[in-house]
């Protein structure tokens, strides 16, 4: 078994509309299947007992080592704690090459189980040691390790529920909710209003409790103290009880409750200086701990927090009673579990001796033993829900206390007696607020039921109806894809949206260029969606970026496919036919949002006409031809079509019909050019999916020009010395016909054509190319770039050169190297009234040539 390649998946893909590891592996000789190596399937079920259950029943015959390593990435995931359930083998054209595809949730963890995978295979053929054990201890580990925690989850559990998307910036729990100008984001159970001020507020408890004072708000009395001396002194003004906490920290750390002697002080304050410079001593307020959540300006949920103990048995040390319950599987380190395990820390053990015990005590059956004053979970505490028992004149109190300080969520902590009365009618008072409350005492408490906190983070920042989504508009096909994507975006510009653009050229933002070359890709998907000043986004998507690592976005609103092409990228990726090419652009068609999204498809076209039934919205069909008989049975069922009549482009409904004239549509140049009218129908049918004003639409193609500014390369037309100058980037045989039949509605005394290929097409495509232009053009300039993509010295050229054999009308080959070098030839020998057409390949580089040649006369 070799592995050639390992991709991850990180979007919609060819195989699942979720995150996926695609490994393609090279199972070589006749002992790829597992019946055929003596021992194997024994040897494999010894190591890895679980694997069983995940083999195909009735197909034990079938199984290759290739499906052993997707049963076996699967199966370690989902015993490491991983909620994955896809996963999916196939056979490659290639000999004895396979695909292996496994779902994962962080790609991390995936990728570490196809290596254990991997191991597994190898061990369970040599018949060497595998420790499943340390397997998933290593899996689980990182899992818990970088997967989000309880609180920021729950909060993105809920707007996953609601619809909204999201995706995490960080490793951490800094995580963007929505896209482009409608985006919010959240840092663990912070929002991006909350305030930095008001942080700082709640940060230092001495100065929160002097506004929440002056605000009427019950706080225990107390002050800051700078010595042992000095916390005496201040707990003898005061009275004691009180409590010694550092005046910065956070999660019950380094507080101590409840000292009465000098000695305890003493101690305590020693605990609290370990952890801040600045300690405060505080009027100790006896009765429950409780923790209230407010969000926005509603207290949502509120739970009683117990602090950890045991109790005795008469047999069993404190130390063992802790170990006894610290086997509980519920509580694990951190916050990765329900409860947290008890650590019998130096807080702990001063406790205990408050109490007269130690770590080695065997408490009396039934004797209850508090193990330390706080009842933090972070401690090992527990926590009671007691949301519906709160009085609605100290939850008032609370929400008062959050506005005090600034807060947008927050936890507030109140201790009294209970909470069916107000905090006046008990004495009781909110001793801290916390900026970036943990929400897994409330989400599982203990006892009681949970709460939906998350959900009500998610409808305080997203009010119901909102779904954080900005139009996001999907163009895929072989040819017109780039110039679809920018007429697109000129409508919804004349809508005054601040668009995102990315295409083959480059990304664009509000039409200012943020990034250039081919970024037609999923990452530039993504930096368009994370980008705060884009009100729709139009993204051109690729085959390469589709096939490398899938969508860029979980749905889209439209999804215009333009034509599948013969020869555009065929041969490479195991995409070998036009089929399987639209197999693959087909992925944006099957991810348009269901029931209100729309897919805009060109009915000419078999393969992409044939899309709509993998549509989960509604279809809207263009073909320049009004009788096509897609287009007919589609508007016989009442559905959108788009198509040309009497000089119009005709968008036709159940009851509405529009028309827009051709000849006032540049880009076609009053109807002559075919494919660009294709273009403009397919951006028309993009603005009609969005339910734009017709206004918007006729403006937005009737005021699009394609130049070397708004197209480059796109069919950019030039007077040079009273000849017709044609640049485009047609680089594969569909291309270049349709250019051809364009070029065939103007007027030339002769034609001459520049033209190279790439070299990781197949062979009959570039020779097909030329095949093409031989019956076309009178002259043709072969030239070869310094990039052959893989090819030897001089096999283009070849390759072109023989696509020209049985040329009806090319009477002149030149062959030149370099493409700057060719298109000045050209322009050399151009006579007035002739046209030229200049296939490019480096579109800035040779558009400046062009111009500079121009400028020159």
């Amino acid at each position: 078994m070799k592995v050639l390649r390992i991709r991850a998946l990180r979007g919609p893909n060819l195989w699942s509309q979720h995150t996926a590891i695609e490994a393609t592996i090279i199972c070589s000789g006749s002992e790829n299947k597992i019946n055929a190596i003596p021992g194997f399937e024994a040897r494999l079920r010894e190591r890895f007992p679980e694997i069983a259950s995940l083999q195909p029943a009735g197909h034990h015959e079938t199984v290759t080592i290739a499906h052993v390593l997707e049963f076996a990435t699967l199966g370690l995931q989902v015993q490491a704690g991983c909620p994955i359930t896809f996963s999916h083998t196939t056979l490659t054209p290639d000999a004895d090459t396979y695909r292996v595809i496994v779902g994962y949730t962080e790609e991390k963890v995936g990728k570490l189980a196809f290596e254990l995978a991997q191991a597994l295979c190898i061990a369970a053929t040599h018949d060497t040691d595998f420790d499943l054990t340390d397997a998933i201890h290593r899996l689980r580990k990182l899992n818990e390790d970088i997967r989000l925690g309880p609180s920021t989850g729950a909060i993105v559990q809920a707007a996953v529920a609601r619809g909204i998307p999201f995706r995490r910036l960080t490793e951490g729990s800094l995580v963007q909710f929505g896209w482009g100008s409608k985006q919010r984001r959240i840092q663990a159970s912070e929002s991006d209003r909350t305030s930095a001020v008001a942080e700082a507020i709640v940060q230092d408890k001495e100065l929160t409790k002097t506004l929440l004072h002056a605000a009427g708000i019950p706080v225990p009395l107390g002050r800051e103290v700078a010595s042992v001396e000095d916390a005496w002194v201040a707990a003898c003004e005061i009275g004691v009880p009180v409590v010694i906490k550092p005046k910065d920290s956070n999660q019950g750390k380094g507080v101590t409750v409840n000292l009465v002697s000098a000695e305890q002080v003493k101690m305590a304050y020693m605990i609290a200086a370990e952890i801040s410079d600045n300690v405060l001593v505080e009027r100790y307020i006896p009765g429950h701990d409780y923790r209230m959540l407010v969000v926005g300006n509603k207290l949502v949920a509120a739970a009683r927090r117990d602090p950890p103990q045991v109790i005795g048995d008469g047999v069993l040390s404190i130390y063992e009673l802790v170990a006894q319950i610290n086997r509980d599987p519920m509580r694990g380190e951190g916050h990765v579990t329900s409860l947290t395990k008890i650590h019998l820390d130096e807080i702990s053990i001063a406790h205990l001796a408050a109490q007269g015990l130690t770590a080695e005590s065997i408490p009396v059956k039934g004797m209850r033993i508090v193990l330390r004053n706080n009842a933090n979970l972070s401690t090992g505490g527990t926590a009671t829900d007691v949301t519906d028992d709160v009085h609605p004149e100290l939850a008032a109190r609370v929400v008062a206390a959050a506005k005090v300080v600034g807060l947008d969520i927050c936890g507030v902590d109140v201790v009294c007696d209970n909470v069916t009365n107000s905090l006046e009618e008990q004495g009781g008072g909110v001793i801290e607020i916390n900026a970036a409350p943990g929400l897994r005492m409330h989400l599982q408490p203990s006892f009681g039921k949970g709460r939906a906190v998350g959900e009500a983070i998610i409808d305080y920042m997203f009010p119901h109806g909102q779904n954080a989504r900005i139009p996001v508009i999907s163009v895929t096909g072989t040819n017109g894809k780039t110039t679809t994507t920018r007429l697109i975006a000129n409508i919804l510009e004349k809508d005054n949206k601040r668009v995102g653009l990315t295409c083959t050229d480059g990304v664009y933002v509000d039409e200012q260029c943020i990034d250039t070359g081919d970024c037609s890709g999923p990452q530039s998907a993504r930096n368009i969606l994370f980008h705060p000043d884009v009100d729709a986004a139009v993204l051109e998507t690729a085959r390469g970026g589709l096939l490398r690592e899938g969508l860029g976005f979980d749905r889209c609103h439209v999804a215009v496919v333009t034509n599948i092409g013969m020869g555009d990228h065929l041969g490479m990726a195991y995409v070998n036919t036009a089929e399987e090419l639209a197999t693959v652009k087909r992925i944006v068609v099957q991810n348009v949002t269901p029931g209100t999204g729309f897919a805009v498809l060109n009915a000419a076209d078999p393969l992409v006409a044939s899309m709509a039934d993998h549509c989960p919205g509604s279809v809207i069909f263009f073909a320049r031809d009004n009788y096509h008989p897609v287009l007919a049975m589609h508007h016989a069922q009442h559905k959108r079509v788009i198509y040309v009549k009497d000089g119009y482009i005709v968008a036709m409904g159940e009851r509405d019909e529009y028309r827009i004239p051709l000849n006032e549509i540049p880009l076609t140049k009053n109807g002559s050019i075919n494919f660009q009218i294709e273009n403009v129908m397919a951006a028309v049918g993009a603005g009609w999916a969005l339910g734009l004003d017709w206004a918007v639409i006729h403006a937005g193609v009737a005021g699009f020009v394609s130049n070397v500014q708004t197209a480059p390369g796109r069919f950019n037309l030039f007077n040079y010395r009273n000849a017709t100058l044609i640049a485009d980037y047609g680089h594969n045989p569909d291309a270049i016909q349709a250019l051809v039949s364009a070029i065939d509605n103007i007027p030339s005394k002769r034609r001459s054509v520049v033209i190279s290929a790439a070299g990781d097409r197949r062979d009959e495509d570039i020779r097909q190319q030329t095949r093409i232009l031989g019956d076309a053009f009178d002259e043709v300039v072969l030239y070869q770039d310094q990039c052959q993509r893989g090819r030897a010295d001089g096999e283009v050229l070849t390759l072109l050169r023989e696509g020209l054999g049985s040329a009806s009308r090319t009477q002149k080959i030149s062959e030149i190297f370099g493409e700057a070098l060719a298109i000045d030839a050209a322009l050399s020998n151009l006579q007035d009234g002739e046209l030229c057409l200049i296939l490019v390949d480096q579109v800035e580089q040779s558009l400046g040539q062009i111009n500079n040649r121009i400028a020159l006369g």
